[in-house]
C-alpha cells in the first residue's frame, strides 16, 4: 500500500486552550494509538489534504521529532460548518500484526448484462478487510466480466490468501439489474433457462 509522510511535532499540552491556539494556527492536534503509549503530535492541516480528500487509502508515515511511526487513519473530526479538520486518531502499525481497514472495490472487465442494457448496482465500494500491514493492497479488484441481468458478485467470489474479508461470504459487492432498457435478447436468455428448469427436474 502507498504510504504518505506527514512530518509533525510532538505537544507538550493537551488542554483546550493549546488545541484552540493550535486551530488557529492553522495546526491539527493528532494522537496516535496502538503503541505502548498513545503520542500526541500536531501537524499542518494541509499535510493530510491528500490522505484525507481521496477516495484512494494510504498508510501514513509519521515523523514527530526524530522518530519515524508507521500508521493508519482510524477517525477524523470536522468542523460542522467550515469542515475544517478538527482532530484525528491514528493506529499504530506493527509488522506481525494484522490490522482492519477498509479498501476501495475497483470493478475490472465489462457486463454483458450492462452491455444488454442492464443496470450496474455498486453496492460496496469499499470493503472491510483484516491483515498484516505488508499485505494490505491499494485496493480489492472485482471482475465483473460474467455477470449478466440478474446476476450477483458477492464477497465469496473474490477470496484472496492475503487478506480476510470482514463481512459474511453472500455480501454483495456488485449486481446487475434488470432495466426496460435491456435488450429482448438477454430478456429471451433467461426465459429460455426458466422454462428448461421444470423439464430437466422432471427428468
Amino acid at each position: 500500500m502507498k504510504s504518505i509522510t506527514i512530518k509533525g511535532s510532538k505537544r507538550e499540552s493537551v488542554g483546550k486552550v493549546s488545541t484552540k491556539a493550535l486551530r488557529n494556527a492553522g495546526m491539527v492536534p493528532c494522537v496516535i494509538y496502538g503503541g505502548e503509549n498513545p503520542i500526541h503530535f500536531s501537524a499542518e492541516e494541509k499535510a493530510f489534504k491528500k490522505l484525507v480528500f481521496t477516495p484512494n487509502v494510504f498508510t501514513a508515515s509519521i515523523e514527530v521529532d526524530g522518530q519515524k511511526i508507521v500508521a493508519i487513519l482510524q477517525d477524523i473530526q470536522f468542523h460542522p460548518v467550515t469542515d475544517r479538520i478538527l482532530h484525528i486518531d491514528f493506529y499504530q502499525l506493527f509488522d506481525d500484526k494484522e490490522v482492519t481497514m477498509k479498501i476501495p472495490v475497483k470493478l475490472t472487465g465489462t457486463s454483458p448484462g450492462v452491455l444488454n442494457g442492464g443496470s450496474l448496482r455498486f453496492t460496496n465500494r469499499k470493503l472491510k478487510i483484516k491483515a498484516l500491514p505488508a499485505n494490505l493492497p491499494d485496493f480489492v479488484t472485482a471482475d465483473i466480466s460474467n455477470l449478466k441481468i440478474g446476476s450477483k458478485l458477492l464477497v465469496s467470489s473474490i477470496f484472496n490468501d492475503d487478506y480476510t474479508f470482514m463481512h459474511p461470504d453472500n455480501t454483495v459487492v456488485v449486481q446487475v439489474r434488470t432495466s426496460r432498457n435491456a435488450s429482448e435478447e438477454e430478456e429471451e436468455e433467461e426465459e429460455t433457462t426458466e422454462e428448461a428448469t421444470p423439464e430437466a427436474a422432471a427428468e
